[in-house]
């Protein structure tokens, strides 16, 4: 197997994300559609929208619970909000995953399962909604993230209609539960249970971690060590899932995405630890850093 290839400026530049000129209306930097919630973490998804519009997202939609719609409308007004039929948790319901998809066909990106608790219904929605969506470049990429992870593995025939179209981003405790194994196993070597996802599954897998790993279906892998200690902190998962899907909506490949979002968020956080020291800085103060952070690695250099 070949060893991992650090993420850094020089690489990203070799890879530079699709470009947007001077007069794009903003259809041309796509549409993110966030979904995921519940009553006890509302704030998630909104943590990923704002990142998803931070990383240059043209269009936010959001998919929530329908008592935390307004709520969120007014937290968000960027936002496109759309209240769905919701569990007593005020999830996302599995019978919503019909409306979900025809409402996610009109966006260039998903994120889905910011702030979704882990439960049998968050499978079944995750699902329903992989077989309701369209298949191939008809339907939206996909970031799948947080509590859509548990099942995955029974959901293979489901993924594979959107295979090449998926990126998951799973930290160690979420890899164990994927694969079926002791989160102790997956600490000990976290590229080689992200390898066995990626192998699994047929995407790119975003292993989190003080260094994350990106790996491909064919084993190939790149890691990044550049991230602070401060980003282990409450919602700065939802950050990252928001950033991937933006650039995804972007015209970035999953690969691409992937790289970018690692660096721009690890980078983001080295910013902060510099300004405010390193721990105790909050998720919601990451999302601003990108606009600089993403214009300085796309500026030609002299």
């Amino acid at each position: 197997m070949t060893a991992e290839t650090p993420i850094d400026e020089a690489l990203l530049r070799a890879n530079p994300l699709p470009r947007h000129s001077q007069g794009d209306d903003k259809n041309a930097r796509g549409t993110v559609l966030v979904a995921g919630g519940c009553r006890e973490v509302p704030g998630a998804i909104l943590l990923a929208g704002l990142a998803a519009l931070r990383a240059g997202a043209g269009r936010l939609q959001m998919g929530i619970g329908s008592s935390l719609g307004p709520s969120l409308g007014l937290a968000m007004p960027e936002s496109r909000v759309v209240g769905l039929p919701e569990t007593e948790e005020g999830m996302i319901h599995p019978s919503a995953a019909p409306s979900l998809a025809r409402f996610a066909a009109r966006a260039d990106a998903m994120v889905l399962g910011p702030g979704m608790p882990a439960s049998p219904e968050a499978s079944q929605l995750t699902e329903a909604l992989l077989d309701a969506l369209p298949a191939g470049s008809e339907g939206p990429a996909l970031v799948l993230d947080a509590a859509t992870l548990g099942d995955l593995r029974q959901q293979r025939e489901a993924l594979r209609r959107h295979a090449g179209r998926i990126v998951i981003t799973p930290h160690d405790g979420e890899m164990a539960r994927l694969l079926d194994t002791e989160r102790q196993a997956v600490l000990a070597d976290p590229l080689s249970a992200a390898r066995e996802a990626a192998s699994l599954l047929h995407l790119v897998v975003v292993m989190k971690g003080g260094c994350t790993h990106v790996v491909t279906p064919d084993g190939a892998a790149w890691s990044c060590d550049r991230g602070d200690v401060g980003l282990a902190t409450s919602g700065s998962g939802d950050v990252l899932a928001g950033l991937v899907g933006a650039l995804l909506a972007r015209g970035a490949t999953p690969l691409q995405a992937a790289l970018w979002g690692v660096y721009a968020h690890a980078e983001a956080g080295r910013k902060l630890a510099r300004l405010q020291g390193p721990i105790g800085f909050l998720a919601r103060e990451l999302p601003p850093e990108f606009p600089a952070i993403l214009a300085s690695l796309a500026a030609p250099q002299p």
